[in-house]
């Protein structure tokens, strides 16, 4: 029998807590007509990590497909680190649960490469709107489930200032990691700069 949406949720928190350890806080928000997100808090060394669960409970589907199909499709939640102590960074778990509903409310498919925006700062005084979407399995890795659905992914979110985005839509996603590796940009700073995006 296949897990029912409760189910792939239980097993999600599951990987969460045996990869990051147990939450130190959590929080939900329901959005109409959609099932509802929750947001771990996860604090270690330093770090404190965001994770979304509930995103991954249904698959994504693509709107423009003529029939959804109810088990399968690609299913993510959604990871975000930063540092701790600079900024008021709790204040994002509104944006995290809005982003992790968006493909139920909007229909979008969220990939690795993707840029999605929230259209407010990530956090008060956050030089950030918007996130990078990165390449799973360095964190939490992925969580198979019973054919034919789709295994989960936990996708990292890299913030990005409004310009490294503009910059990101024309020059691409790698391109735009390889600036951050190249000047050894902190990722995890809840207040840096953006990096230099010229020369």
């Amino acid at each position: 029998m296949l897990p029912s949406m409760a189910d792939v949720s239980d097993l999600v928190e599951a990987r969460l807590r045996s990869a990051l350890g147990e939450p130190d806080a959590r929080a939900s928000v329901t959005f109409l007509g959609t099932e509802r997100i929750e947001v771990l808090r996860f604090l270690e060394d330093g770090v404190v990590r965001y994770a979304t669960l509930g995103m991954s409970a249904a698959p994504m589907t693509d709107p423009a497909a003529a029939l959804a199909d109810p088990q399968r499709g690609p299913r993510a939640e959604l990871l975000l680190s930063v540092r701790v102590g600079a900024a008021d960074t709790d204040k994002v778990l509104r944006p995290l649960a809005v982003l992790a509903a968006s493909p139920q409310v909007e229909g979008v498919v969220v990939v690795p490469g993707a840029s999605l925006d929230v259209g407010e700062p990530l956090w008060p005084g956050a030089p950030f709107t918007s996130v990078l979407v990165a390449e799973p399995g360095g964190l939490v890795e992925d969580l198979e489930l019973d054919a034919p659905l789709e295994p989960v992914r936990f996708l990292p979110l890299l913030p990005m200032t409004a310009n490294e985005a503009a910059w990101k839509r024309a020059q691409g996603a790698e391109a735009l990691q390889e600036r951050w590796l190249r000047h050894g940009t902190d990722l995890r700073d809840p207040l840096r700069e953006a990096v230099p995006l010229s020369g």
